[in-house]
């Protein structure tokens, strides 16, 4: 793939076989964060919002006996 300019910033046009392989739209939205100093990984917000829900869902999270949830007091200003 090649960086292009593109306004103030750059680029990357992606191959229709990877567009079809992720199931992007046009208006679609990625993640593209730094593995390291010259890799990058790319995932859907889709499969970014999964892998969080099923982190938060491994974690065995339990509420103390006594708790009670007030509404009221929760949205106090």
């Amino acid at each position: 793939m090649r960086v292009s300019k593109w306004g103030n910033s750059l680029a990357v046009r992606l191959p229709k076989a990877l567009v079809e392989q992720l199931g992007l739209k046009e208006g679609g939205e990625l993640n593209v964060v730094a593995v390291g100093n010259d890799t990058i990984a790319v995932e859907t917000k889709e499969a970014r919002r999964f892998r969080a829900l099923d982190q938060l869902s491994k974690r065995k999270w339990t509420l103390p006996e006594d708790y009670k949830f007030d509404r009221d007091g929760a949205n106090e200003r």
